[in-house]
């Protein structure tokens, strides 16, 4: 376990100072009158939040603060390409059988997502309320992991990295939470790995619709029930966003390279990319200045650069071919046997999918809808998350008892 170091976040002084060089020479475009957020992120708010950025934002002392996690940082191979220094939390709990989980976020979340549950969920009792041993990456391209140089990095990759990284940590038997990419390479997990990753709870519904043909019963159950009020809000909030929300994803599925010149040149540009989702994939949470410079800082400063993170887009989607054991989009949508699944069902999510939707997806024990929250669960309702996830895992739970609760290596 020599490899695995603590890790200090340090930005050059250099980047800094370019980061306050390239605020001053910002060109802001025109708006039309009466623009508002159906056009994208508003003028006046972007003025804003770049000068805070220029005149008041302190990295050095967010950077203090966030050095008081548990960092770490270790090299992780996948076959085919070369080792990747993955940057990681662990934040092992005290408590014996504590379960180990794995926090995977996705784009464009990072590590730092899982900070208003790690101290709560490493707390627990491990007899009333489960205790968890937790582990927060960040993803290969993003944050403060290396960025990949060779094409073909997909799902099993990722998947892979998150999987070796558990077992150097000593978690051979492991849960994961996740939304976004957290809840598609959770997927990959379950379908790849299914000896390690003994259950997922995802708050984010990426499924189809049952079929007769391959689900004859929820086919049926889906057929003559109505939806319930969750069920039909989703409808509507899930065809917002792939009419009028979606256009990032075809841009970073087909072209990331071309949008990435703005993403890596201009730290507006990431700004306005960034704040527009932080703002359209919420509930209303109400957002500070600081909390959004620090959020879009962490993509300007990482190690691989913001570009990197969209190649994920384009590399699922054209990660297609007849191997039997290749992940895209589709077969992470598939039954994954063995692998207990959790849902946290928040209203102001990207797809809001019915019950009998995500019931294709495995063995369901665990399902709970919120009257309100968004696509950044652990950000922004962390207790409805710590809440669930005790729920799911704990005593009397669906999975409980799932993962063995080991020691792990506590770096």
């Amino acid at each position: 376990m020599s490899d695995i170091k603590p890790y200090t976040i340090s930005i050059e002084s250099a980047k800094l100072a370019d980061l306050q060089i390239r605020l001053s020479l910002v060109r802001f475009p025109d708006e039309l009158d009466h623009a508002d957020w159906d056009m994208g992120a508003p003028l006046t708010d972007i003025k804003r939040i770049s000068r805070y950025w220029q005149d008041d934002f302190d990295w050095r002392i967010v950077e203090k603060e966030l050095n008081k996690l548990p960092h770490f940082v270790t090299n992780i191979q996948c076959d085919g390409f070369d080792p990747l220094a993955i940057h990681f939390i662990h934040q092992p709990s005290p408590v014996k059988g504590a379960i180990p989980l794995l926090f995977i976020h996705g784009w464009p979340g990072h590590f730092n997502e899982v900070s208003k549950i790690l101290k709560p969920l490493a707390e627990g009792d491990g007899v009333e309320t489960p205790a968890f041993h937790i582990v927060a990456p960040s993803l290969p391209n993003f944050g403060f992991s290396e960025g990949v140089k060779k094409r073909g990095f997909a799902m099993e990759q990722y998947a892979a990295t998150m999987n070796q990284l558990m077992l150097k940590l000593g978690y051979t038997e492991y849960v994961t939470q996740g939304g976004d990419w957290g809840c598609h390479i959770s997927r990959s997990l379950a379908h790849l790995y299914p000896a390690n990753c003994k259950a997922t709870h995802l708050n984010f519904d990426s499924a189809n619709p049952p079929e007769f043909a391959k689900n004859p019963l929820l086919a049926a159950k889906h057929a003559v029930t109505p939806y319930t009020k969750r069920e039909k809000h989703g409808v509507g909030r899930s065809k917002w966003f792939e009419e009028e929300g979606s256009g990032y994803n075809v841009e970073q599925s087909t072209k990331p390279q071309t949008i990435g010149y703005g993403l890596a040149d201009s730290p507006v540009a990431c700004l306005a990319w960034i704040y527009e989702k932080l703002h359209d994939w919420t509930d209303s949470y109400p957002w500070t200045d600081e909390e959004i410079c620090i959020w879009v800082s962490i993509y300007w400063f990482s190690t691989a650069g913001p570009a990197a993170s969209m190649r994920i887009y384009y590399e699922t989607a054209h990660n297609v071919d007849n191997r039997i054991d290749k992940m895209d989009r589709q077969k992470m949508m598939t039954y994954s046997p063995g692998v207990k699944l959790g849902f946290s069902h928040f209203p102001m999510d990207l797809h809001v999918r019915p019950s009998t939707w995500v019931q294709t997806l495995g063995e369901v024990v665990f399902e709970k809808d919120h009257e309100s929250g968004g696509h950044f669960a652990a950000f922004e309702r962390p207790d409805d998350i710590v809440a669930d996830v005790r729920e799911m895992f704990g005593r009397g739970g669906g999975a409980y008892g799932v993962a063995k609760g080991v020691t792990g290596y506590c770096a």
